[in-house]
């Protein structure tokens, strides 16, 4: 076995272990690779400086991880060695040997080495993952203001009893229902007294967990600063957010429910964002716990929120006419500096069809995009935009994945 094949072997082991490099490291690391690709593709020598940049810190920081994780199993060897020695004369005569203590806890749950170098430290994957931008070397075009800000908006209306989610434009034809299984806890045996009276006790509910993936520095930055100029050149086409009705009867305004704006033609990004969830998909539907499925359409949308907006508690395919989403996903994005707080995207766990009280909070976080089942129960809280110009509102690249 020459070099190479042994340093291959190696690395091939590392990456086995979780603690070395998560499954999400490893998914933000490759898509920082294939976004730097993207942007330099005409430029070789600019792809291989990045490359040679993000190896030379990835390694660094897998070296150490590496090392303190070798150093915690020596550790605990001496430990378990040192519990089965028999005493010796030294501990006759009162001087017990004491063994050396465990090492303790770092971030992500690594063993420290009880005797850290001196020296600066290397940097953590989420540094490295900073860097993927290379700033110096990818300069993304400036965004310019967009358009003057409109009228002052009206005041956030009080919420209504909860509705059901919409569409403004349905997808056309029909597709197979979602039918969501809630399981029930196993029948518990009832109680007999001394009467041997019997005790039927209901069935319990059983809770659907609030769960999602998270992916962060989705796009690549250019991708990113296009992105964001294209929606404000397009201010003047977003449309009043519409909502599907329990009775089924699409474009309906309901600002007890739902206060946006959209715009349902994304250009070109629509199709960016889609292959590169196609190239995640596998990775994330199994992290969701869901299967496969055929893709068999999907819905792509820009949601401007401003001053007030909100969507209220609702889930994405509870209509038969949007019954067919299976995939929900939602890639936030905003003007720097951000200008809006709230907006948060609430994942709720559910049961019997309703928020059991508890969820998942996720605050809007430049070029992050979450995925989650369009079953999920969830909301979007209340917007605050001091300026309430449309530039400075919380976008979202958001839609629906069919089966």
């Amino acid at each position: 076995m020459n070099a190479k094949q042994f340093l291959d072997a190696f690395s091939e082991t590392l990456m086995q272990d979780e603690r070395i490099l998560s499954p999400r490291e490893r998914e933000l690391l490759l898509s920082i690779l294939q976004n730097s690709r993207t942007v330099a593709a005409d430029k070789p020598e600019i792809q291989a400086a990045v490359n040679a940049a993000v190896s030379r810190s990835v390694g660094e920081a897998v070296a150490q991880r590496a090392f303190a994780l070798l150093g915690g199993s020596i550790v605990e060897q001496i430990l378990a060695r040192s519990s089965l020695t028999p005493a010796s004369d030294d501990d006759a005569n009162g001087l017990t040997l004491k063994a050396p203590q465990p090492p303790a806890k770092g971030p992500m749950n690594q063993p420290m080495n009880p005797q850290p170098p001196s020296g600066p430290q290397p940097p953590s994957m989420a540094e490295i993952f900073q860097r993927s931008a290379t700033q110096d070397t990818m300069e993304a075009a400036a965004v310019r203001h967009g358009p003057q800000p409109p009228a002052k908006a009206p005041q956030p209306p009080t919420r209504g009893p909860l509705g059901q989610p919409g569409n403004p434009q349905p997808p056309s034809g029909p597709g197979p229902g979602i039918t969501n299984i809630f399981q029930a806890s196993g029948a518990r045996d009832g109680s007999r007294s001394e009467l041997s009276r019997s005790v039927g006790v209901l069935d319990v509910p059983a809770t659907k967990p609030a769960q999602c993936v998270v992916l962060d520095e989705f796009l690549a930055p250019q991708e990113l600063e296009e992105l964001i100029a294209y929606t404000l050149q397009h201010e003047p086409e977003f449309q009043t957010s519409q909502v599907v009705s329990p009775t089924g009867d699409s474009g309906m305004v309901d600002y007890t429910h739902r206060r946006s704006r959209v715009l349902m033609n994304a250009g070109k990004h629509e199709r960016i964002i889609l292959e590169r969830i196609r190239g995640v998909l596998p990775s994330v539907l199994g992290r969701l716990g869901m299967g496969e499925f055929p893709v068999t359409g999907a819905e792509v949308q820009i949601t401007a929120s401003n001053d007030g907006d909100f969507f209220g508690e609702h889930r994405d395919n509870s209509e038969d006419m949007i019954a067919s989403r299976q995939l929900t996903f939602v890639y936030f994005f905003h003007r720097e500096p951000r200008q809006f707080d709230g907006g948060e995207l609430r994942l709720h766990d559910s049961r019997e069809g309703s928020s059991t009280g508890s969820y998942h909070a996720i605050a809007p976080q430049q070029n992050q995009i979450v995925f989650f089942p369009c079953s999920l129960l969830h909301e979007i809280t209340p917007v605050e935009c001091r300026s309430q110009a449309f530039a400075d509102s919380r976008f979202t690249l958001n839609g629906w994945l069919h089966n």
